[in-house]
């Protein structure tokens, strides 16, 4: 009967102490978080756009008339220099019309010195010798008219560039019209693009931009600003701007579809990571960590995000730390576990 309260008494220390690791686990342990420093960081606009590329001076050479080809001077994509033949048409009548007109206008330039020679000696009226002299007028006009129809046999490059591939063959009879090949100059790249009219005063001539084309993906083709269009499409309330792109080693083609980068209005401004503003209809806000560790809900402006970080016009100081990982396991007013000790606000982890 002794043992009893001995093991009542055991009983009742097991029971107190289950009852008071109960209460300790029941009993909520503040969220562990990182803690940010809020600093100043770069920030720009940033304009995104499409473009296209074209050449420096493009152009398509066709024949002026119907007539067979004699003699074609290029190869497929060969460069030429301006001024070179690079083709000839058939030019035998024309050849032939030159050299009648040019004997004509012999015979009548010595008809007019004889005439000349006359005149002096008195035996030469002034009708006779101003006929002679519109006579010699006429065979000249006709003389140069036969080495124009020669001339337009004969098709020059306007410019030095690149040819296209070649489609046609010597021998070939050509209509009026008919391409023969394109020259372009690859040493610009003329890149047109569209910006909104509510971004034309974000941008200028002589403005920097960065392009890239599919075919290079992830290397930066940097140019400036040449035109901006007097002119705002009233269909799309768009501007179309001109941007010149340095092509020495002749990676960009004519044709290309390129995205465009501009940035502008440069600034340094308070930044924090996208992950550590939380949106509440319009509003956005932050949760700043106290001296005590407690955290507050602060409401904040925010204008752009870059890289990761948000722009913030009001609302915090320098300095001050927030929390970044970790804002949903949070209320304003809790207290919050610090992980690291904070740091610097940087970009968020992608």
């Amino acid at each position: 009967m002794r043992r009893l309260p001995v093991i009542s008494a055991i009983a009742f220390a097991l029971l107190a102490s289950c009852g008071s690791d109960g209460r300790a686990q029941r009993e909520p342990q503040a969220p562990l978080v990182q803690a940010l420093t809020v600093e100043e960081h770069r920030f720009v606009d940033r304009i995104d756009a499409v473009g296209t590329a074209n050449a420096r001076e493009q152009v398509t050479l066709t024949s002026p008339i119907t007539e067979r080809i004699l003699r074609l001077n290029f190869s497929d994509g060969a460069t030429v220099r301006a001024g070179q033949v690079i083709a000839v048409l058939a030019q035998g009548q024309e050849a032939a019309a030159l050299d009648d007109a040019a004997a004509r206008q012999r015979e009548a330039e010595q008809q007019l010195s004889r005439l000349r020679e006359l005149r002096e000696r008195g035996f030469a009226t002034n009708a006779n010798l101003d006929a002679q002299i519109a006579a010699a007028a006429s065979a000249r006009a006709q003389a140069a008219q036969a080495r124009a129809m020669i001339a337009d046999r004969v098709i020059r490059a306007p410019f030095s560039g690149h040819v296209s591939l070649r489609n046609i063959s010597p021998g070939a009879v050509v209509s009026a019209g008919t391409e023969i090949v394109t020259i372009a100059d690859l040493s610009e790249i003329k890149l047109d693009f569209a910006v909104p009219e509510t971004m034309l005063s974000t941008v200028a001539e002589g403005q920097t931009i960065a392009a890239e084309a599919a075919a290079y993906p992830g290397v930066p083709f940097r140019g400036t600003i040449s035109t901006i269009s007097p002119i705002v499409d009233p269909q799309t309330r768009s501007v179309m701007i001109r941007a010149r792109l340095p092509n020495p080693d002749l990676r960009l083609r004519p044709g290309m579809l390129m995205t465009v980068s501009i940035e502008a209005s440069p600034r340094d401004r308070l930044g924090v990571p996208e992950l550590a503003v939380v949106s509440e209809g319009e509003t956005r806000y932050v949760f700043v960590i106290g001296a005590d560790g407690k955290v507050a809900r602060t409401a904040v402006k925010t204008g752009t995000r870059q890289n990761g970080l948000v722009e913030v016009t009001d609302g915090l100081r320098r300095g001050q730390r927030v929390v970044g990982d970790g804002v949903v396991k949070v209320a304003d007013g809790m207290s919050v576990r610090v992980q690291g000790g904070g740091g610097a606000a940087q970009p968020a982890a992608k």
